[in-house]
């Protein structure tokens, strides 16, 4: 070990002599001084790891020595021990960022272990963390050969976020190639579970999890009630990683009561996926029973204009009598003009609020270099997502929420995943443009690359004309036509696309909180 240089700061520091030799013994090099004085002028002059600071000296007290040090050297981490058990002493040395505190008296293992907390925090929790996801890469690759349901896949895609999450800060980039390689293993396992089940979801008793035209009725509708107003915020195109990464937000403001995972329809994508959330009911049957409100893939307009109107209709077909207000939000401008009115929505039973940031972020993506930049990975979109959040009306219509009551349910419509692949695909002039799924008639594809829906009845969606067939690309593959193939690719290939078959897509949060 390289030896860690710590300033010992203490009036008595003659009685620390035991303390200092243990640490020698274990190669710290201690330099020590009397006075807070002496400190300031050792850390102008000199280069320290870390400083043990005493409270209660004569001359500059340990807060006055604290408060020079920080404003000399800021990121030098300062312990400051103290005999003083008073609460204000605590709270002005925490308030001044020091990295721990410690009553007198303390003993070597106490300084030893602040110095292991503080210094060598990277690098054990980097070993104990590959540790323990080498040792759980053993048992997820058994399960992922043996799961045969529904809630098997979201517990192990929820298992593998967890430690994708843990592992991306550590310093042994290969685990993270591991664990990358395992979740392209579990995609390619997934696919052929969906492919082999997700038609028979729709029989009359099938075991089914809940799916976006369930949604409503199965999660939120309990949550509902007359005595307290519910928001529910649906945030298009979130992945479960993205929600967890500003989850921690939420919780200063919000206590979680239930957390869970559905599945998004197929395909994965807004106009079919969000329809069915506020509609309760899947394609074909929205076409047929709502055709003033349906479009179809080639029609021309908005397909999400009339997610209001479905809303309504559910709620009317389901007995509920709650009132109800409705609002999209597709910009800075409208975010703040809610923020602004938001105190009157207390009046409502439910407010819905349809937040479209992190749609445009990953379309965006396409077709905006430095998007590209800034989210060229998933550790770097769940950022960007994350540094949104913090500064994003949506936030501040969150804290108003807590302050007026309000209960949060915050959800999505489906994932997104990293379009890494092509894969060539041939229809005519009318055929979708989707890069992750294709409808229309005459299709030529890759079948080991698709998941087929050759009769779109089987799958809930409506035929636009009577050869209609719709396939959705498996795992991070991506549609390509041939002709201008290699321009097509280079544009889209490592961009956030959704309506495939994945676990990143279909996968999807689902949370209840309470205000704090």
């Amino acid at each position: 070990m390289n030896n860690i240089k710590v300033l010992w700061v203490d009036d008595e520091i003659d009685l620390l002599k035991p303390h200092i030799l243990f640490l020698e013994k274990k190669n710290y090099e201690v330099t020590t001084c009397q006075s807070g004085t002496e400190a300031i002028e050792e850390v102008e002059n000199n280069s320290f790891d870390i400083v043990f600071l005493d409270e209660n000296m004569p001359g500059l007290t340990g807060l006055e020595t604290l408060s020079e040090i920080k404003a000399k050297k800021n990121n030098l981490p300062v312990v400051m021990i103290t005999k003083s058990e008073e609460e204000y002493i605590m709270e002005e040395a925490i308030g001044s960022k020091i990295a721990d505190y410690l009553i007198k008296p303390v003993n070597p293992n106490q300084i030893l272990l602040s110095l292991k907390k503080n210094l060598d925090h990277s690098r054990l929790v980097s070993e104990k963390t590959t540790s323990n996801y080498q040792q759980e890469f053993r048992k997820i690759a058994m399960d992922m050969t043996m799961i045969n349901s529904w809630d098997g896949w979201a517990e192990l895609y929820q298992k593998l976020i967890y430690w994708e999450l843990e592992l991306e800060n550590i310093e042994d980039s290969g685990m993270f190639e591991i664990l990358e390689s395992q979740k392209q293993e579990a995609n390619t396992q997934f696919c052929k579970f969906i492919e082999k089940n997700y038609t028979s979801w729709f029989g009359k008793d099938a075991d089914r999890p809940t799916l976006s035209h369930t949604l409503f009725r199965d999660k939120v509708v309990p949550e509902l009630s007359d005595r307290q107003p519910t928001l529910l915020v649906v945030v298009d195109n979130l992945r479960f990683d993205q929600w967890k990464a500003f989850e921690p937000i939420i919780n200063n403001y919000y206590k979680k009561e239930k957390e869970s995972v559905f599945s998004s329809i197929l395909p994965t994508a807004t106009q079919y996926a969000r329809n069915a959330i506020f509609s309760g009911l899947m394609p074909s049957e929205m076409e047929r029973l709502h055709p003033e409100w349906w479009l179809n893939d080639t029609d021309e307009g908005g397909k999400n204009m009339h997610e209001e109107d479905f809303l309504m209709a559910q709620m009317k077909r389901l007995g509920l009598t709650y009132k109800t207000e409705y609002h999209k939000i597709a910009s800075l401008r409208a975010g703040k003009h809610l923020v602004q009115n938001f105190k009157k929505l207390k009046e409502n039973d439910l407010t819905v609020v349809v937040y479209n940031f992190v749609d445009m972020l990953s379309h965006s993506k396409t077709e905006m270099e430095v998007i590209k930049e800034l989210a060229s990975n998933d550790k770097s979109y769940r950022s960007l997502t994350e540094s949104w959040f913090k500064n994003s009306p949506l936030l501040e219509m969150i804290q108003q929420a807590q302050q007026l009551g309000f209960k949060l349910i915050i959800t999505t419509d489906h994932g997104t995943i990293n379009a890494k692949n092509p894969s060539k695909v041939i229809g005519d002039k009318n055929t979708s443009l989707n890069l992750r799924y294709k409808t229309g008639k005459s299709l030529t594809y890759e079948e080991k690359d698709v998941v087929a829906a050759k009769n779109p009845k089987d799958f809930y969606l409506p035929s636009i004309n009577m050869s209609s067939s719709f396939i959705f690309a498996k795992g991070d593959l991506f549609f390509a036509y041939p002709n201008n193939y290699n321009h097509y690719v280079s544009y889209y290939r490592n961009t956030y696309q959704h309506g495939g078959v994945s676990l990143e897509e279909m996968i999807i949060p689902f949370s209840v909180h309470s205000p704090r």
